[in-house]
């Protein structure tokens, strides 16, 4: 979820350990039609970061078998045009998995948040959730978020651009310590010596 809603999780929350005593805790106070609605109102508010929440789930696997099909390209030592098309193919089905699986993680997610999230916002009073509501439902809200991707968008960049030298060496060391216990020839090494070429057969 966004950080908007997270910290949000993590401010009610603490209302609720902070304003509760031990009994309070056992036998929690029903909530009332008025708080539900607006309970309601709030989940219909973060809909789109439930979204957001549920194509991530689906798209950060699919990210990762990504990269790993991109590095198994490049050892395989393939011509730059049959990488290329490997790539796009992989992509398309990469693509076509997203489509599919979109909707079905969306749906669950979205079916799941009121009876998750919903009740942790129930800790929360009438006045407190009609404050969020009204700040959430603020241009100034509004503007926040819009400007929150960017800037998140933008370290992110920043930083997965400068990890490079920072990590590949680490990496290249840990991939050989991983396959010095595996017994495996480091990467880029070959089983053994090339085999002689064979002798044309004699007539």
């Amino acid at each position: 979820m966004t950080r908007l809603v997270a910290s949000a999780l993590i401010a009610i929350a603490a209302l609720g350990l902070a304003g509760t005593t031990p009994a309070q805790t056992s036998t929690p106070a029903p909530s009332s039609a008025a708080k539900k609605e607006l309970v309601q109102r709030l989940m219909r508010l973060q809909q789109s970061d439930v979204e957001g929440f549920a194509r991530s789930v689906v798209e950060r696997p699919a990210a990762q078998m990504m990269r790993q099909a991109g590095a198994a390209l490049q050892q395989q030592g393939a011509a730059q045009d049959k990488r290329e098309a490997a790539s796009r193919a992989i992509e398309a089905e990469v693509k076509k998995y997203v489509d599919e699986a979109y909707p079905i993680v969306r749906d669950r997610a979205l079916k799941l948040a009121p009876s998750t999230i919903g009740p942790v916002f129930e800790k929360m009073t009438e006045d407190e959730l009609k404050q969020l509501i009204a700040w959430l439902e603020s241009p100034t809200a509004k503007k926040y978020q819009s400007l929150a991707v960017e800037a998140r968008d933008s370290f992110s960049q920043k930083l997965v651009a400068e990890m490079p030298p920072l990590l590949d060496p680490k990496l290249m060391a840990l991939d050989g310590r991983i396959r010095n216990i595996l017994g495996i020839p480091p990467a880029g090494a070959t089983a053994g010596p090339l085999p002689p070429p064979a002798r044309p057969a004699s007539k």
